[in-house]
């Protein structure tokens, strides 16, 4: 195995069961001491199976909705290791519901958990892996988030903001060595086990899911990257900009999108990446400055 952690100390939130399990027994073979947080009593169980095969794990209990349970548990992690040098941000409900017959608090609790819990453990890792000059984060969006899904409109919109967050956190901690990443995981958990028909779920172990997460915890990860993994496939999702066309201002512009936006959404002459916010902006003003010359 050319992938080692030996030496790393990752935090794994949700990882009691399902493929926060899964993810801490992966990192705890290449050799990373794992801190197994979950609500429930699973984390202390997949600690004591990681010590059990050697390795070195601590469980901690909690919601990451809890912003001072969460800096105490990266506080004992500190005061026991020394380091934190891996995040996976893992943790997740479902509040499954059409967006009728949905209330706020139902959308709100999903953010609260996906989004905020990833802002709370992210924020409370920040400044140790600025200071040691190396972190690898992982986010877990969702083909919901990506692409839709009926029924979750509260899930879909929690884990495209969490690629939202990989996007700027990703700028913002290049300088540092911090590499920021998103997993979009198909697996069989107690998650999915009401939407997908049992066949399909027999063949979506978690376990076909972590390898994705022992490369994006590794000191060759990438930044800035949204890896689909499921059944052993593994696929990189993009958010880009077609070509596009200029039709600059004036009364009738509305009416000719209307009339070429065929043109606009076409994607045959190739895709941008913009490379953050502000290079979008440049980009429409470099179409600007070309029309002008034309």
């Amino acid at each position: 195995m050319s992938i080692s952690l030996d030496g790393r100390v990752a935090i794994i939130t949700g990882a009691g069961g399902g493929l926060g399990r899964c993810h801490a027994l992966a990192l705890a073979e290449r050799g990373a001491k794992v801190v197994v947080n979950d609500l429930g009593d699973g984390a202390g169980a997949v600690a004591e199976e990681i010590r059990a095969a050697g390795g070195e794990a601590m469980a901690i209990q909690g919601s990451v909705t809890d912003y001072d349970a969460v800096k105490a548990m990266v506080d004992e992690a500190m005061n026991t290791w020394g380091r934190v040098d891996i995040l996976i941000n893992n943790a997740g409900i479902l509040r499954d519901k059409t967006f009728a017959k949905m209330d706020v608090e139902e959308f709100r609790l999903v953010l609260e958990v996906h989004l905020m819990g990833a802002v709370n453990c992210t924020k409370a890792v920040w400044d140790i892996m600025r200071e040691q000059q190396y972190g690898r984060i992982i986010m877990t969006t969702s083909s919901s988030g990506l692409y839709g899904n009926f029924g979750q409109s509260n899930y879909g919109a929690a884990k495209m903001a969490l690629v939202g967050f990989m996007q700027t956190l990703s700028l913002e901690g290049a300088k540092f060595d911090i590499r920021v990443n998103s997993l979009a995981p198909t697996a069989a958990t107690q998650m999915t086990q009401d939407i997908l028909p049992q066949e399909i779920l027999d063949k979506l172990s978690p376990e076909s899911v972590s390898p994705a997460v022992v490369f994006l915890a590794s000191e060759d990860a990438p930044t800035r990257t949204i890896i689909g993994a499921g059944a052993g496939s593994f696929e990189a999702a993009h958010i880009t900009l077609t070509q596009g066309i200029h039709l600059g201002a004036g009364p009738d512009v509305a009416d000719q999108l209307a009339v070429r936006f065929d043109e606009v959404r076409n994607r045959d002459n190739g895709e941008i990446v913009p490379e953050s916010g502000a290079a979008q902006g440049q980009l429409e003003l470099t179409k600007l400055q070309a029309a002008n010359q034309g």
